[in-house]
């Protein structure tokens, strides 16, 4: 397995679970980054420029892994670890299969993530990665709309099936609502999760629901808008740079809703975090978040960069109780279809395998 994951060893005991599952099933080596290393795991340690040194050894790992331990496939995260999955059995000359994950639109990570720098990467990686979707021998994808990604290509994918998500600290009893309403953000401070939409739908809606707030959680590079936004709201507005995963449940716990404003999204993890919590989700029609989330149903949806709209949708589910709590009846429920134990997700892993290698 080779993915840009960051794992800190020893494992969380759910993480654990993943691999032992997986150790039942397949003999596993695992090239990631992270802190620690075994057998298993071969990490490359957080440093400065982390990510370019993960990237420039990448193939070079992976070939030195081909010769070593001779695996019967190699499975990338995503196209961009096929791409250098590919490179690395061309240098060695083996025909080694490569099965490569879409879990979202491989797009993205040049257009709206990062500085303007990536962004001017992106017609090469646009044709990196589609050039290794192509000539990967299989493709997996994890819900209808990566499906589509993949159709809209030309290829069909190998099997569809949802990746082993560490939802453990979000499986307990639902708890109630509160009785403060809040909305709660969770995600990377970047431009496709459209936290400056989110600022100025707040700015519309808090005047409307004086006793709400919203709390945001995550860090990255558009700090500056959470920054301006505490300043113009204080009083309805706080933010936290991290939680660890019992943490965001708590802060789940203590919220209405959750809020998703993205302009892309692939699965939503956070999204089948809330509602495995019993919390509705208010979120745009984009990527695989009409997947997990139904208007009316368990959440509320509108479209990608419509801040009015947005606005209108914070105050209705802060605003009236009686709609958030019908939605928030009917959250948890609608998250089962969405939920695989590691043994399930290590089996169709190697079925997937078997059918590349046999």
């Amino acid at each position: 397995m080779v993915g840009r994951t960051r794992y800190r060893l020893p494992l969380s005991t759910s993480l654990q679970r993943k691999f032992d599952a997986l150790a039942a099933e397949v003999d596993l080596r695992v090239l990631a980054s992270g802190d620690g290393g075994d057998e298993t795991f071969k990490l490359v340690p957080p440093r400065p420029a982390d990510g370019a040194r993960f990237w420039a050894s990448l193939t070079p790992r992976i070939a030195r892994e081909l010769l070593r331990f001779r695996p019967d496939a190699v499975a990338a995260q995503s196209a961009y670890e096929a791409a250098a999955a590919l490179a690395a059995r061309a240098a060695v000359g083996k025909r080694t299969p490569v099965l490569v994950d879409v879990h979202g639109d491989w797009r993205t990570s040049t257009r709206l993530y990062g500085s303007p720098l990536r962004r001017a990467l992106s017609p090469v990686a646009d044709r990196v990665a589609l050039a290794a979707l192509r000539r990967a021998d299989g493709v997996r994808t994890v819900s209808p709309y990566t499906t589509g990604l993949v159709h809209e290509v030309g290829l069909e994918p190998v099997d569809v099936f949802p990746a082993f998500m560490d939802l453990e600290p979000f499986l307990g009893p639902v708890q109630p609502l509160p009785e403060r309403p809040q909305a709660l953000f969770v995600g990377v401070l970047e431009l496709y999760k459209n936290v400056d939409g989110l600022a100025e739908a707040w700015r519309l809606a808090a005047p409307a629901v004086p006793g709400a707030r919203l709390r945001i959680v995550g860090s990255g590079t558009r700090t500056d808008v959470v920054e301006r936004l505490l300043a113009d709201l204080p009083e309805q507005t706080t933010w936290t740079n991290r939680l660890e995963a019992a943490e965001v449940a708590l802060a789940l716990d203590s919220s209405t809703a959750l809020v998703l404003p993205s302009r892309s999204e692939g699965m939503g993890r956070v999204v089948v975090e809330a509602l495995c919590r019993g919390r509705p989700v208010v979120g745009t029609r984009v990527g695989g978040i009409p997947d997990l989330v139904g208007d009316g149903e368990n959440g509320l949806l509108v479209e990608p960069e419509d801040t009015r709209a947005l606005a209108d949708a914070l105050v209705r589910i802060l605003a009236d109780r009686e709609l958030a709590g019908g939605l928030a009846a009917r959250a948890r429920e609608s998250v089962e279809p969405w939920l695989a134990t590691p043994e399930e997700y290590a089996v169709k892993l190697r079925e997937a395998v078997l059918r590349l290698s046999g």
